[in-house]
């Protein structure tokens, strides 16, 4: 099973540490990243194996969103994400 994890937001030091810091701490594998900074913009994609986490998705999300840094974080579930980009 697998998740998305985007974060957009003000560019700053150690988005990306939090963010996989987060990951590894809840078991959460960082399968693939993808980032650019828009000018001031940093924006994210980052697809992460939750076969083996060791809480539920709903907690990760919460913690991340907790942790943000002011950053736009959205987490949903693979399945999901394919269900809304599907025509």
């Amino acid at each position: 099973m697998r998740a998305v994890i985007s974060v957009v937001g003000e560019d700053r030091v150690g988005i990306l540490a939090m963010v996989s810091g987060i990951c590894a701490k809840t078991n959460a594998n960082v399968v693939e990243v993808t980032q650019s900074v828009l000018q001031e913009f940093f924006v994210m994609v980052m697809l992460i194996d939750i076969s083996a986490l060791n809480c539920e998705l709903a907690d990760l999300r919460r913690e991340l969103e907790e942790n943000g840094m002011g950053m736009k974080i959205q987490v949903m579930h693979e399945d999901i994400f394919h269900s809304m980009h599907r025509i």
